[in-house]
């Protein structure tokens, strides 16, 4: 498979390239960064320079043109700030499905956030409650393109970075709680070829499950 990531600088990004590129596949890393192309090589992935936040749908189309399936797995990070959230975990996300469909390029899983759909509390930091809010929007728009993309969100709970243990509960009703980022990589691909799984939004933490298992029963 040729599937193209956004946000391939990213932590997770990186591991997935990682794992498609162990198996044969091949991962094309968009990045913002011409500094950041070393490193997507070493993870087996192909860097192809494009700004999210200033590109047109024309240009991030061509640059999707001809890949099985699109991974939205950018995001502001930390440090950024409000408007950034919008501009990146949103707009861009809604950037990126524009160009898959324009492409043709009907298989997509987005990665999102555990939690996004509940009410924000009063009193909330105001730039988690714009990535709450970004995430939230994004996630709406592509639920109403299913007539023109064979979506799946997967919304992760609060990330950590030890090493995967390949053990997994993923759902839609699935509760918060912690989970690796090894582990999401793991599950993304494991989407990607899983067409039960298209049109679910599914909650993901580390849990009792092998992955393969998960998304078996995800999709079914």
């Amino acid at each position: 498979m040729r599937i193209v990531i956004a946000g391939g600088h990213g932590k997770i990004a990186l591991r997935l390239a990682r794992l498609l590129a162990d198996r044969g596949d091949e991962p094309v890393a968009l990045i913002r960064n011409p500094d950041h192309a070393q490193d997507v090589r070493d993870a087996g992935a192909e860097p192809v320079v494009v700004d999210l936040e200033k590109a047109t749908v024309t240009e991030l189309t061509e640059k999707i043109m001809n890949s099985d399936g699109v991974v939205f797995a950018a995001g502001a990070g930390p440090g950024s700030g409000a408007p950034r959230k919008d501009t990146v975990d949103r707009a861009a996300a809604v950037l990126t499905a524009d160009a898959a469909s324009l492409a043709g390029v009907r298989r997509l899983v987005q990665i999102s956030a555990i939690g996004v759909d509940e009410p924000v509390p009063e009193g909330t930091d105001e730039v988690w409650a714009a990535y709450v809010e970004a995430k939230r929007a994004a996630d709406a728009d592509l639920r109403e393109r299913h007539l023109e993309l064979d979506w799946t969100i997967l919304r992760p709970g609060r990330l950590t970075d030890g090493p995967g243990s390949g053990l997994v509960a993923l759902g839609p009703d699935v509760e918060r709680a912690e989970v690796t980022r090894d582990d999401v990589a793991a599950v993304v691909l494991a989407l990607l070829e899983e067409p039960g799984t298209v049109g679910r939004t599914l909650n993901l933490v580390n849990g009792h499950t092998p992955v393969a298992d998960a998304v078996r029963g995800a999709a079914s």
